[in-house]
């Protein structure tokens, strides 16, 4: 089965390359990070400089010239058409209600710094006291309850600069 794999180069140049492409290379590894290329009667000296292979970013130098590489494959395409990106975490402005029930308690206020998982707000639902925690750090922007307060689900509690 052939995959097909975009590629950006130095963020300005977008290639598309089957497997059946780049297996198509005539290369030999010369050491544990250089390769010496054969591609329609040109020669090529490739190095790689750095490799991140969980961000699958690379910098190659080929014949003297560095280059900044991106390879993304279909997973990688569809995860990112999906809204979701790897090793990224998605910025959270605000806190709503995951269930209707009661404020019990507000610990933070407006203008107040707070980390990922500091405690936010007790909320009662179903005779349970529910502690929501920051899903992330910032900066309080606003709160709108107050305390002894009932909500609904995915009522507005609280929002971050």
């Amino acid at each position: 089965m052939s995959q097909n794999y975009h590629t950006k180069v130095n963020n300005t140049y977008d290639f598309d390359l089957s497997t059946e492409a780049v297996q198509a290379l005539n290369s030999i590894k010369q050491t544990e990070n250089s390769y010496h290329i054969l591609d329609e009667n040109s020669s090529y000296k490739a190095e790689i400089i750095k490799a991140d292979f969980n961000a699958k970013t690379y910098h190659v130098k080929i014949n003297g010239n560095l280059y900044q590489i991106a390879i993304e494959d279909y997973l990688d395409s569809l995860i990112k058409d999906l809204g979701f990106e790897i090793g990224a975490s998605k910025q959270v402005n605000d806190i709503k209600a995951p269930m209707p029930g009661l404020i019990l308690d507000i610990a933070v206020k407006v203008g107040q710094e707070v980390q990922e998982d500091d405690t936010l707000l007790i909320l009662e639902a179903m005779k349970m006291e529910n502690v929501i925690t920051s899903p992330r750090s910032g900066i309080i922007k606003s709160v709108s309850v107050k305390q002894g307060d009932a909500v609904d689900k995915s009522q507005l509690l609280i929002e971050f600069e």
